[in-house]
């Protein structure tokens, strides 16, 4: 048991080790690049924009296809938004400036948890509803674009780790898997 232990420590010390790591290559000691903020600041305009635009246009237009489609991206973004936030809560890790101050320079110091990454999970819910509505390139390919550029401007600014990059992303895509499922279940099979 004390073997196992200690692997187990040994192992998440290695990993936290790795995480700062290839945070300090990506943080610059300066991270004040306009694109970089820009992009982190874009995430939750975006995604309640699109989410407002897509059921306005639906109700409007009567639209019962798009209807759907939009109480999915609205539903993603409510179970990511309940996850991401639980989470937050009960991991209470730290962010990357507070545990490392002489090695990480955010951009902006900010109130709150680092695990996982709320910005990330948001793009990446709002990605991946859009891309299970909409299977056409030209919707799939910038909308992940701006996904990704969210989750490494979160680097740069020196906001979070990368294991809460990659973790926000897993949530926000299997939230908005999640809203797809039950959407279906609950909305178009209650009209059969």
């Amino acid at each position: 048991m004390l073997v196992l232990v200690c692997c187990i420590f040994n192992t998440s010390s290695l990993a936290q080790n790795l995480d700062i790591d290839i945070l300090k290559e990506i943080n610059p000691t300066n991270p004040n690049s306009n694109f970089w903020v820009n992009a982190s600041a874009s995430t939750y305009p975006l995604a309640t924009a699109s989410t407002a635009t897509l059921l306005a246009v639906s109700y409007l237009s009567k639209n019962k296809n798009l209807q759907n489609k939009g109480w999915k991206l609205a539903g993603s973004l409510l179970i990511n938004t309940a996850i991401t936030q639980s989470l937050k809560t009960v991991i209470n890790r730290e962010r990357p400036y507070e545990k490392y101050p002489t090695l990480i320079t955010p951009y902006e110091y900010k109130i709150g948890h680092s695990f996982p990454s709320g910005h990330t999970s948001v793009a990446f819910a709002t990605a991946t509803s859009l891309t299970i509505s909409c299977k056409k390139w030209y919707v799939v390919v910038p909308a992940f674009a701006w996904a990704s550029s969210v989750a490494f401007s979160r680097l740069y600014l020196g906001e979070h780790y990368p294991t809460d990059i990659v973790v926000g992303a897993l949530i926000g895509s299997g939230s908005a898997v999640i809203s797809n499922w039950l959407t279906n279940k609950i909305l178009i099979n209650k009209k059969k």
